[in-house]
């Protein structure tokens, strides 16, 4: 392929992550040291600031701000979630982006997220390649939930997983204080896959878990979680409980639309999920009248950068580089995904998997490591996401709290 020269275009899209920023970082800083890229944007608000035409020069980010994108969380250039219509139905949006792509000459196209991103990805580059518009476009990866098809693990998954196994350990020692009988309850984030619900069995391989632990990828019964919950209580005077905020009955039902009809929807179709614990807590309370907290982690498992994993943000920046160095080699149509050579001792390498066989494809949980009649994770997992959750980063740290990057956001002019 030939070399290509022009610039280059990033963004984020779908829920943010602790070490999001690490690969927008990943993605700046080797595409300004590219010969082929002349100058690098990053798109406001994702593919909506592409279509707005609000996009930054990030030639004029302070080199200090981009180092600390590597620590700072959520998306520093504004996510999105923004559904692009079937091309073949209505090419409207499509024909907009090519109009920008041109305008400012972009040639160069990184998208960071997860399923919706990626089939975001590989739509817009089928339409570049039917109009006859050169463009790499490349998919890097993101998603606490670590549902992405073809890769080991997401960036962003192990941070969250270290926040979720550090804060259920904590609420362990707080949940026994004292000497009288008590039920929590603790929701966690995950639509269709329980990676990081499952990642509270980290806590309990340290002697601080939960008693249970209910996955997506198992039928939720409430019958069957009353009856689980009493056998730990009449045992123990203590539970806790892990639940994913995914888990669905067997007609297909969230636990909230148990209670609730008609949760709202985001751009995708998909149920805006949370009020798990809250309803659990409460079918808890009414039936074994003790004292009970149902606790939503909610936004911080991934927003929370102070417990964020070295691992994590060091794979992340590194998700970010190799896309660009895959495009300048003239590779597109890829996702970076990651490979695992060995667990002991951990080392991880990049692969390249096709934006085609990602979109909007799900990882679940293995089923062979769900256990205790679906009621706990195996050992299996542990030893899995151990490797993920290594490692403590440098802090820049102003009056003991957190430093993070502030980008200027210069608005680009076309060419």
């Amino acid at each position: 392929m030939s070399k290509l020269i022009g610039n280059a275009v990033f963004g984020q899209s779908g829920g943010p992550t602790s070490v999001i920023n690490a690969s927008a970082a990943g993605v700046f800083q080797e595409a300004l040291k590219q010969e082929n890229i002349v100058k690098v944007y990053g798109a406001a608000h994702g593919i909506r600031g592409i279509l707005d035409e609000v996009l930054y020069d990030i030639g004029q980010e302070d080199s200090k701000e981009l180092d600390l994108l590597k620590t700072t969380p959520s998306s520093a250039l504004g996510s999105v979630r923004y559904k692009l219509a079937n091309p073949d139905k209505d090419d409207t949006d499509y024909k907009r982006i090519l109009e920008v792509f041109k305008k400012y000459n972009i040639r160069y196209f990184f998208y960071n997220g997860g399923n919706d991103s990626m089939d975001t990805c590989n739509k817009i580059s089928k339409f570049m390649q039917k109009a006859g518009y050169e463009c790499r476009v490349m998919g890097v990866p993101k998603t606490i939930d670590n549902d992405l098809w073809a890769t080991d693990h997401c960036p962003g998954f192990g941070s969250a997983a270290k926040f979720i196994a550090t804060t259920t350990m904590e609420i362990f020692l707080d949940a026994r204080v004292y000497d009288t009988p008590m039920i929590t309850v603790l929701e966690v984030m995950g639509r269709n896959a329980g990676w990081l619900t499952a990642a509270t069995a980290l806590a309990a391989s340290k002697g601080y878990g939960p008693d249970l632990i209910y996955l997506p990828e198992v039928p939720f019964s409430m019958e069957k979680f009353l009856s689980d919950v009493e056998k730990v209580y009449k045992k123990n005077g203590k539970v806790i409980v892990a639940v994913s905020e995914g888990c669905k009955n067997e007609q297909g039902r969230y636990i909230p639309e148990m209670v609730k009809d008609n949760l709202a929807k985001d751009a995708f179709g998909h149920a805006q999920l949370g009020g798990a614990a809250s309803v659990l807590a409460e079918a808890v309370k009414e039936k074994f009248g003790t004292k009970v907290r149902g606790i939503e982690f909610s936004l911080m498992q991934r927003c929370a950068a102070h417990i964020a994993s070295l691992t994590d943000i060091n794979e992340a920046y590194m998700a970010g580089q190799e896309a660009v160095r895959a495009a300048c080699a003239g590779i597109t149509d890829k996702m970076i995904a990651f490979e695992r050579v060995s667990s002991n001792p951990y080392k991880c390498v990049t692969k390249l998997v096709n934006l085609s066989d990602v979109a909007n494809t799900e990882k679940k949980l293995p089923a062979e490591w769900i256990i205790n009649d679906g009621t706990f994770v195996s050992d299996d997992f542990v030893q899995y996401a151990l490797p993920l959750i290594q490692g403590s980063p440098e802090y820049t740290l102003e009056d003991s709290l957190p430093r993070f990057a502030q980008l200027k956001k210069v608005l680009a002019k076309p060419e």
